[in-house]
């Protein structure tokens, strides 16, 4: 999977050498909270699943994209 960054830098920007989140990680973040109420309907949870479910979305994201 290729990485790309969530807020590239504009064209011709030079001095900006950090490129931040990468967009898998702006999907997690914004599937997190669908995440987390997903394991609290469930019996029993550790909130590491809810992290990992986030990503799957995510990942599911990149893939449709």
């Amino acid at each position: 999977m290729k990485t790309l960054p969530a807020f590239p830098a504009p064209a011709g920007v030079s001095h900006i050498t950090e490129q931040g989140m990468t967009l898998r990680d702006y999907f997690a973040a914004k599937a997190l909270p669908m995440a987390i109420q997903e394991m609290n309907d469930a019996e029993s949870y550790n909130i590491n699943d809810a992290a990992i479910v986030a990503y799957q979305y995510a990942d599911a994201m990149m893939d449709a994209r």
